[in-house]
């Protein structure tokens, strides 16, 4: 198998430098702006109808890979770009795709996912938000979900609630798009983790509106689209992913180096295992870039770098050795929290084995789905 890029995804790689270097020295003040204005937002639709840039799969790749190893702002539109845009392209109405795909591909428009509950996260089938239609057209949402990432600056929200009376399970469930400005209607809470920040929120919803043509794959049918949906969460985005691993790994290596912990042999095994699985990590998703069909290479993928960015982390505290337990500045009462870069990818790690779809529920999809095996006995 040929894993080389072309002399095209070259001269395509050394377009996006330029255009990251020139923009980036700029300090632009909206970032997702600048990038939809340039056409990088996008570039995985199929054709170029809403502003964006069309790019091969192998180019998709490069521009991930460049704008990793640039060091650019984290995505605050990657919901919106990478979720619900492929997700309306397959499912959406004409007008829903004219409507919202656009102001995502100029980077004017703002998502969250409103798909996980309080007793209702890997178990998505589990969700108790309810949406009631109104003789208006429009469904009255109720409810709460949690562990949504930007919720306090969305635009929007796309929300699985059930509005089959009395449905249980996957029946009855439906994929709506919600607007975020809803004083008194929907309020957002955020969650401080360990790390002293705040990435999560939860959200409630007090009668939330959503506009009966926002409905999206018709009303019942949210378990199909949701799915669809999860299934775009592993894919070029995880190469890119990849390459902030290395630039991780290299900074560990490096402490390992300058302070003489390289020396322990066992700790020094570690790292060199640490290197080799991520560079099987890149192989492997090069080979299933594309792939259609495998319904375990998205939980293999995940199970896979989850694993090996919490050891990561574990490996970081290892080499710190006994200086990792001490802050990068004095306690103070109006910063209480100091961290520094080692021990923040510490803490965070210690969750890439639960959100996303915990390392349990991926093994459960490759046992029922791959490898045939029983379904897990739910007790009622």
């Amino acid at each position: 198998m040929d894993f080389r890029f072309s002399p095209q995804d070259d001269a395509f790689r050394q377009d996006a430098r330029t255009w990251l270097t020139s923009h980036l020295a700029r300090q632009p003040p909206d970032w997702e702006r600048e990038l939809g204005q340039g056409g990088w937002i996008g570039i995985g639709w199929p054709g170029a109808a809403y502003g964006n840039r069309t790019a091969t799969l192998t180019q998709q790749v490069v521009w991930a890979e460049e704008y990793a190893r640039a060091q650019a702002p984290a995505r605050t539109g990657h919901i919106g770009e990478n979720l619900l845009a492929p997700t309306l392209i397959a499912h959406g109405s004409p007008e829903q795709k004219n409507r919202f795909l656009p102001p995502i591909a100029r980077g004017e428009e703002l998502w969250c996912q409103g798909y996980s509950e309080p007793g209702a996260g890997s178990d998505l089938a589990a969700i108790r938000t309810a949406a009631h239609r109104h003789g208006d057209g429009t469904y009255r949402i109720t409810g709460q979900k949690i562990w949504t990432s930007l919720a306090r600056e969305a635009d929007w929200c796309f929300v699985l609630a059930r509005t089959g009376e009395g449905s249980r399970r996957h029946h009855g469930l439906s994929f709506l798009l919600v607007p975020m400005d809803q004083p008194g209607r929907i309020e957002v809470r955020p969650i401080r983790q360990m790390t002293g920040t705040s990435e999560f929120n939860e959200v409630f919803f007090d009668g939330a509106e959503a506009r009966a043509e926002h409905l999206v794959g018709g009303e019942g049918n949210g378990w199909q689209v949701a799915m669809s949906l999860l299934a775009l969460e592993r894919g070029v985005s995880t190469l890119a992913q990849q390459v902030g691993f290395v630039g991780e790994l290299e900074r560990v290596t490096g402490l390992a180096i300058s302070s003489g912990a390289v020396a322990d042999p066992a700790l020094r095994e570690q790292l060199v295992k640490q290197w080799a699985e991520l560079k099987v990590m890149r192989w492997n998703a090069l080979r299933t870039l594309g792939g259609s069909g495998d319904a375990g290479a998205p939980s293999v993928a995940k199970l896979l770098w989850g694993g090996w960015h919490r050891r990561l982390g574990e490996l970081a505290m290892a080499v710190r050795g006994a200086a990792g337990t001490v802050g990068p500045a004095d306690w103070d009462e109006s910063s209480p929290y100091a961290l520094d870069p080692l021990q923040h990818l510490f803490l965070f790690t210690r969750a890439d084995t639960i959100y996303g779809g915990s390392d349990e529920i991926q093994r459960t999809i490759i046992a029922e789905r791959v490898l045939g095996l029983p379904k897990e006995v739910r007790v009622p």
